[in-house]
């Protein structure tokens, strides 16, 4: 029986595409593991699926001056060596890492045991822990096409994995979820796992207004609920889980940030949006190439975060575009990321 190990973390987007995938992996005789941060949130959600995990040190890399950038290398050169103990024991036939910086010792200490690793990318273009990863990487998968240019010989064009059950949402499940009647399109607010401040403090300020034409649920992100407002017309939550789907299913317009994997879900589920991408100020400017794709092919608006004080008119024109918006996306080829990715992990550990 072979082995697999995952790894990715740091953010919902490094861990979902993952669980997308080991659904899949679980059907063959393969036995799956996980290698994550020691205290980063990808902890719970593997664990809460019953998944083998184990932590390891983990640094972040970053592009501005902090102490801790004197200690973290330190910490990655730890993980480094504990991740490499970790693959010896498990010897696992192919090492599949999704991105986020504790990816990055687990690939070294892969390919320096002759394990097979293949990436995932699934931004426009490539993260800083990828670009790193690359010339380890055995196959390097990418969500848009674009970015095979990036990627080199390696890259093969495989769109993002989504899970199967986002699939399966039932809108009349959604609304009572959500305790709306149907009578008033539903605006479906998110601001990725750690929440938004720019755009929740935006849509409070237009919340009067658009709660004359919307029924508004607002995932707001973990400790960033206003106690201060209560509306039938508006309902707010830390974060969905379990319901997602069905929520999903009970939208008729989406406010979303523009990570990858909230893209591909919401172009998957023909859901018209309007995305704010993270400004450059704040990122690396991967969402505002994801949500111009986007644009561009005409599945959705952007509005730049520089421009949030315009945010009550462009949801009312992406409102009444949204036909359009449906379909353009309904157009759109979107492969079977997934079966593709699981079908090539399968062969290398075959």
């Amino acid at each position: 029986m072979k082995n697999v190990v995952f790894t990715g973390g740091g953010t919902a987007g490094h861990v979902m595409p993952n669980l997308a995938l080991i659904s899949h992996i679980a059907k063959s005789e393969a036995d799956v593991y996980y290698i994550g941060s020691r205290t980063g949130m990808e902890k719970e959600i593997i664990e809460k699926e019953g998944i083998k995990y184990f932590g390891v040190s983990s640094g972040k890399l970053r592009r501005y001056f902090s102490l801790k950038n004197f200690t973290d290398p330190l910490r990655i050169i730890s993980g480094y060596i504990h991740a490499k103990k970790i693959l010896k024991k498990l010897n696992p036939g192919v090492v599949f890492s999704k991105g986020g910086f504790v990816t990055v010792p687990v690939v070294y200490a892969a390919r320096k045991l002759n394990i097979p690793v293949i990436l995932h990318e699934s931004d426009y273009s490539p993260g800083l822990a990828n670009r790193l990863s690359l010339k380890k990487a055995t196959k390097v998968c990418v969500s848009f096409e674009d970015t095979l240019k990036h990627v080199g010989e390696k890259g093969v064009y495989t769109g993002t994995p989504l899970r199967s059950e986002l699939f399966m949402g039932d809108k009349q499940r959604g609304l009572r979820h959500l305790r709306f009647s149907g009578e008033k399109p539903v605006l479906l607010i998110m601001g990725g796992s750690s929440g938004a401040v720019a755009l929740n403090n935006a849509v409070e300020q237009n919340l009067e207004k658009l709660s004359g034409i919307f029924d508004i649920a607002h995932i707001r992100g973990a400790g960033n609920i206003n106690q201060d407002i209560n509306s039938d017309l508006y309902r707010q939550f830390e974060f969905i889980t379990d319901e997602l789907p069905d929520v999903y299913a009970a939208a008729d317009i989406m406010l979303p940030r523009s990570g990858a994997n909230a893209v591909f879900e919401i172009i998957a589920l023909k859901i018209p949006a309007l995305f704010v991408p993270l400004p450059l100020s704040a990122s690396r400017g991967d969402q505002i190439l994801n949500a111009k794709y986007c644009e561009k092919k005409g599945f959705s608006h952007v509005l730049p975060q520089e421009e949030i004080e315009n945010l009550y008119s462009a949801l009312l024109n992406t409102y009444s575009d949204r036909q359009k918006l449906k379909k353009n996306m309904s157009r759109h080829n979107l492969s079977d990321a997934a079966k593709t990715i699981s079908d090539m992990i399968l062969k290398y550990i075959e």
